[in-house]
């Protein structure tokens, strides 16, 4: 490992850490196309290590900072954490028989899909 791959590594954790904790995002939409286009990883080993990450709870921090704000569903939390136990296994299945190419180009569909929903269907809360 380079200095300048241990650079680009901090650089990708700083930026997925501050989006997690602004947007609740982090992983699929910062880690994994950072390390694709910085550090020539394929689609498959930019997604695993994205989970790898996860395996340690980088995020209960930013999650504290939300609960003691009152911003933290609890229950609701739980749910879904225990469900994507369930669905991170079976995308994991799923994923590592799809051709690189498929799984980038999904994923850039996906991608496209919410920003256009974000940009243009979103309305304001009171």
């Amino acid at each position: 490992m380079t200095l300048n791959e241990i650079i680009i590594l901090i650089l990708i954790g700083l930026f997925a850490g501050i989006f997690s904790g602004l947007f609740g995002i982090g992983g699929g939409l910062i880690m994994v196309p950072a390390m694709v286009f910085f550090l020539a990883m394929n689609q498959h080993e930019a997604q695993g290590t994205s989970l790898g990450v996860l395996v340690i709870p980088v995020a209960a921090v930013a999650a504290f900072n939300y609960y003691k704000a009152g911003a933290l569903n609890v229950k609701f939390a739980v749910i879904i954490a225990l469900s994507f136990v369930v669905g991170g296994f079976l995308g994991s299945k799923v994923s590592l028989g799809v051709s690189e190419l498929m799984l980038k180009r999904v994923f850039g569909v996906l991608m496209l899909l919410m920003a256009i929903k974000l940009i243009f269907f979103s309305k304001a809360s009171a």
